[in-house]
């Protein structure tokens, strides 16, 4: 599907992507109805965009037994094509990519089919393949979608991935796009952005996935000497888990940053606490303390608290809260309140919830 021009200079701007979490019920089975619910509270609390068969989605709805992948694709799609008639901009709508080649031209070809803009090609698949071997699967997907790439942290399913690597995939790929980094990692997140800024590329969109630094990414101008000149990139947007909660608060402290970004004005120091309290939350909520076991459900819990979700249950019984996660969730949660967005949900979840 090709991206129209006003949806695509949108995506260069910066705009907010939620990572859409999968909605079960008590019984492990697939809710359709909360998963619409989850959609439209998405759209209505701001986001310009949904990711869907992503990480925050679970890779586990592509096993056969599971059988969730297209099913899922094809709901959301419907959903966010009801959305769109009532909005001012179109979802940006992103399909999380998987596995060898061949099912990952699979995916693409039908993430395109169904509407969907861009696929985050995740490399967890490939990896013991070498480079010339990664750049040629992402060519290959890049032909089905267009591209965004993705630096997935090791510990939830990434590999490591160098800076040439980046910097040949700006190079080979006329159809990157956009590249959501998040490696939870301030050296590799780096190497991202100088490849970029290297290869000349101005037209590839950089968003944050580091749901551990989220509102210093949005700020921080990233300054390169590419042959005897500076070049200054920034992150614009972000494709977070973390924006999967609380997404009108969300969105508001994203709207925040763009306008202090693109200022000349001193950071508030207001935003800088922001930081902390978020980092502190986001620590709780994706369980940092147990390397990210506990990030999925965790996220579902405080969907499930809101009222959104029926339970925090994941397709994998074994994926569940950490020892002690939900005691620091309940901090968290009473400690910042001016994260949350109760008031919004309550106010409106009945019409979400709606056929």
């Amino acid at each position: 599907m090709q991206i129209d021009t006003q949806l695509w200079m949108a995506l260069r701007d910066g705009i907010a992507i939620v990572a859409c979490p999968l909605a079960l019920t008590k019984e492990r089975k697939w809710d359709e109805r909360r998963q619409r619910a989850l959609c439209r509270y998405y759209s209505d609390a701001g986001a310009g965009g949904i990711a869907v068969g992503v990480h925050t989605t679970q890779f586990a709805i592509r096993e056969p037994k599971v059988g969730l992948y297209r099913p899922l694709l094809e709901l959301m799609a419907e959903e966010m094509n009801r959305l769109d008639g009532k909005r001012r901009m179109p979802l940006f709508r992103v399909a999380g990519i998987c596995g060898d080649t061949k099912q990952a031209i699979m995916e693409a070809a039908l993430a395109s089919e169904l509407g969907y803009h861009a696929g985050l090609l995740s490399l967890g698949a490939l990896r013991d393949a070498d480079e010339n071997t990664l750049i040629e699967h992402c060519r290959a997907v890049s032909e089905a979608i267009p591209l965004f790439g993705f630096y997935l942290q090791p510990a939830v399913g990434g590999r490591v991935l160098p800076y040439s690597f980046w910097r040949r995939l700006a190079e080979e790929v006329e159809r990157l796009v956009a590249i959501k980094i998040a490696p939870f990692n301030r050296y590799q997140t780096i190497d991202v952005v100088r490849a970029i800024a290297d290869s000349g590329r101005e037209d590839v969109a950089l968003y944050t996935g580091n749901d551990d630094n989220i509102i210093p990414d949005l700020l921080t101008p990233l300054r390169f000497k590419v042959n005897g000149r500076d070049v200054e990139l920034r992150i614009v947007g972000g494709l977070l888990g973390q924006w999967a909660v609380w997404t009108k608060r969300a969105v508001e402290i994203f709207e925040w940053c763009k306008n202090v970004a693109r200022g000349d004005e001193p950071i508030p120091k207001e935003l800088m606490r922001l930081h902390v309290h978020l980092t502190d939350a986001n620590g709780a909520i994706f369980d940092a303390a147990n390397n990210f076991a506990g990030c999925i459900p965790g996220i579902q819990e405080v969907l499930r608290r809101q009222g959104l979700l029926e339970s925090n249950l994941c397709v994998d019984p074994n994926e569940t809260l950490s020892p002690g996660q939900l005691e620091e969730i309940e901090r968290v949660w009473n400690a910042y309140p001016h994260l949350r967005d109760d008031e919004f949900v309550a106010a409106h979840i009945d019409e979400w919830m709606r056929d």
